[in-house]
C-alpha cells in the first residue's frame, strides 16, 4: 500500500479543475452537417444556400420539412461548427443560441430543415461578435425536437466549449 503525504494529496487535488478541459481537448467526435441527414435526404447545395435576396419578403415561415433526425450520437460529446443565431442573452452575452450550418439560416430565408438545426445552451454564457459568428460548439449532443419563433430545431447539445471557428 502506498501512502500519499498531505502535500501530494493537495497537488493531485489541485489538478482536478483542469482534468474536464484537458479531456475535451482530445474526448470528442467531430461531427458535420451532413452527418445529422438520414440517408438519402436531399440537401440544397451550399452554394446555392446565400443566393436568397434578403431584400424581399420574410421567408423564415417556409420551412422545408425535415425527413427525420438521426439518434447515432444521442449522449455524446460532440464539437460542431456552425454560425450563431441568437436566441438568448445574460448582459450581452449569448446563453441560448440556434447553431446554423450557414450564415443568413433562419432571419429573412427560409431556415434549414430541422435536421439542420441545433438548439444549443451554455452555462458559461457566450461573449458573441454579433449575429452568424462562426464557431465550434463541444458538448453532449442528442435528438431534441423544439420549437422556437424562427424554426422547428431536431437537435440539442450542451456546450462545455464555444470558440471561434478553427478549421
Amino acid at each position: 500500500m502506498v501512502a500519499l503525504s498531505r502535500r501530494d494529496m493537495l497537488l493531485a487535488l489541485s489538478a482536478l479543475p483542469f482534468l474536464p478541459q484537458a479531456a475535451l481537448a482530445e474526448d470528442f467526435i467531430d461531427l458535420d452537417w451532413t452527418d445529422l441527414r438520414p440517408e438519402g435526404e436531399v440537401v440544397i447545395p451550399r452554394e446555392l444556400q446565400g443566393l436568397v435576396s434578403h431584400d424581399g419578403p420574410d421567408l423564415s415561415n417556409q420551412q422545408p420539412v425535415s425527413t427525420g433526425v438521426r439518434s447515432d450520437w444521442n449522449g455524446a460529446i460532440v464539437r460542431l461548427p456552425g454560425f450563431i443565431v441568437p436566441i438568448d442573452y445574460v448582459g450581452t452575452a449569448v446563453s441560448a443560441f440556434i447553431l446554423v450550418p450557414y450564415a443568413g439560416a433562419c432571419i429573412h430565408v427560409p431556415p434549414p430543415p430541422a435536421n439542420q438545426l441545433v438548439f444549443v445552451t451554455t452555462e458559461i454564457p457566450y461573449e458573441s461578435k454579433g449575429l452568424y459568428e462562426p464557431v465550434n460548439v463541444t458538448g453532449m449532443f442528442g435528438v431534441a425536437a423544439m420549437s422556437t419563433h424562427l424554426a422547428q430545431i431536431g437537435y440539442a447539445l450542451s456546450a462545455d466549449n464555444i470558440e471561434p471557428y478553427r478549421s
